[in-house]
């Protein structure tokens, strides 16, 4: 199943003029068909064309590998902690692979192939949802107590400032009490 999966994102990446017009093709792909997940992506459209890519690719390396490709999914799923990834969005995504692969690929997407296909980005897409829920409440609250450090650090540092001032001030004033004394 994998193999065949592999063969057919082979077939995918040589029917494309090149990776770029491959990364264009799974960015046109998924936009067209849901055009609201389109506002979830910052950056230009040839830069998330050839992130899309490289991460499929990627993927489809490790597929081979489950160590391999675990590792590959955390990597992507951590840097998709900020986006909403929900079970709708990963079947709109995964079925729009699904169709792009169907149309771009014809009779080589066999039935193998798409299981294998529908198997990794279910598991991707679930990892990502995975990863979401248990760690962002943890890194929410490392960066929350990293703040709060910081902040605690600035004020004892403000103190700090202060207090040497304050130190100085009593000594001007005592220096004056005691020049006050010796004139009288």
């Amino acid at each position: 199943v994998v193999a065949e999966a592999q063969q057919v994102w082979k077939a995918f990446i040589h029917s494309a003029s090149s990776r770029e017009a491959a990364g264009e093709a799974i960015y046109a792909a998924l936009f067209d068909s849901a055009p609201s997940l389109q506002s979830l992506f910052k950056t230009a459209r040839s830069v998330m064309a050839m992130r899309f890519m490289n991460g499929f690719n990627s993927l489809m390396s490790a597929a081979t590998s489950p160590s391999a490709l675990k590792a590959q999914v955390e990597i992507l799923g951590f840097r998709h902690l900020d986006l909403g990834v929900t079970v709708p969005r990963v079947v709109i995504f995964r079925d729009a692979m699904i169709d792009l692969l169907t149309m771009e690929t014809g009779s080589r997407f066999t039935s193998k192939a798409q299981l294998g296909f529908l198997t990794l980005l279910n598991y991707v897409g679930g990892a990502f949802i995975y990863i979401r829920r248990e760690y962002a409440v943890r890194i929410k609250i490392i960066n929350a107590s990293w703040r709060t450090a910081n902040n605690k650090a600035a004020d004892f540092m403000d103190a700090g400032a202060e207090g040497g001032e304050g130190e100085a001030n009593a000594g001007e004033n005592q220096e004056a009490s005691e020049d006050a004394a010796q004139e009288k």
